[in-house]
């Protein structure tokens, strides 16, 4: 019997994007990508904070632990759609709805 040759560990990330989209869940992918580069994007601070939770069309929902993180990254939308966009290219979401939970 042949062995397989072994390859490295791939993060679960790149392998559930492929899954999706092999699917045809690209939303769900979409997701998964925005989940990958999150931290980068906007920085340790504030995710600790917040995390991305859905992505409806182009529109990113995220989850926020308090009223005040919600209402200051309402105020900086702007600036982490442009971190996203940065990071993702096209395929960045054009809309940040923000939710307390």
């Amino acid at each position: 019997m042949k062995r397989r040759k072994s390859r490295p560990p791939r993060a679960l990330g790149s392998v559930l994007a492929g899954v999706m989209s092999d699917l045809g869940l690209q939303e769900a992918g979409g997701i998964v990508r925005i989940a990958q580069c999150w931290e980068a994007a906007v920085g340790s601070e504030v995710a600790r904070h917040c995390r991305p939770t859905a992505l409806r069309g182009t529109t990113l929902e995220a989850t926020v632990d308090s009223s005040v993180w919600c209402h200051e990254l309402q105020l900086q939308s702007r600036r982490i759609l442009a971190a996203l966009r940065r990071e993702l290219g096209d395929g960045a979401p054009s809309d940040l709805r923000l939710f307390v939970g």
